[in-house]
């Protein structure tokens, strides 16, 4: 599913139309990203949580020439399930 059909199936659930529905699930996705960008943890309780991660630096091997090389650290996204979720994908 890609973001127009999540679009279509969020106004026709919410019975808005698809323009309401794609400018409120656009500032839902912003808002999340703006939070987590600044470090602070979202949480949606059923759904799951997002948040930044740290990930320190590590040695690693460029696969064209398969020399050792530096992974600097990063902060990265991420996302984890809550139990609602899991739960719903594990009866499927």
């Amino acid at each position: 599913m890609n973001k127009g059909e999540l679009v279509d199936k969020v106004a026709q659930k919410a019975t808005v139309t698809k323009k309401q529905a794609d400018a409120v699930l656009t500032a839902a996705i912003e808002a999340i990203m703006e939070a987590v960008s600044a470090g602070d943890k979202v949480t949606l309780v059923g759904f799951g949580s997002f948040e930044a991660r740290h990930r320190k630096a590590r040695e690693g091997r460029n696969p064209k020439t398969n020399e050792k090389m530096v992974i600097p650290e990063t902060i990265v996204p991420a996302f984890s399930a809550g139990k609602l979720f899991k739960e719903k994908v594990a009866t499927k």
